[in-house]
């Protein structure tokens, strides 16, 4: 008795489960990465301002906490230090921001202090954060 040959099926691969994890990992980073684009510094209370714009620009952020303390970034400075650390950041060169954010509680002649010392930097722009009103 001779049986009919099966016939080979040819090989495939299939792609579907790759594009799913693909679009899975994709999203992984499109989310995790919006986390990382805004550096709000420390936390502190801001005071609201009606007139309160978003800035878009690269910036530097520079915290004055309610005891008075100043950070840039994350990173506690002294008053000695406060250029220095701007500089290594390297972001003032093409038209960076200094964004101020000082507690509510802080007393005003310590946040013009500071902000007269970032304005001996070459070209530099300061702006004070507020909570939007």
């Amino acid at each position: 008795m001779h049986l009919p040959e099966d016939p080979e099926l040819p090989v495939q691969i299939n792609i579907v489960p790759m594009i799913d994890v693909v679009f899975a990992v994709l999203a992984f980073f499109i989310v995790s990465s919006l986390f990382l684009t805004r550096n709000e510094g420390l936390p502190v209370t801001l005071p609201g301002a009606e007139t309160a714009e978003s800035q878009a620009q690269r910036q530097v952020v520079v915290t004055i906490n309610a005891a008075g303390e100043l950070s840039v970034g994350n990173r506690p400075v002294n008053e000695a230090q406060l250029l220095e650390a701007i500089q290594t950041l390297g972001t003032l060169a093409d038209g960076g921001l200094v964004v101020i954010r000082a507690d509510q509680s802080v007393n005003y002649g310590r946040v013009v202090a500071v902000m007269d010392r970032l304005r001996s930097l070459p070209g530099v722009q300061l702006a004070i954060a507020t909570e939007g009103g």
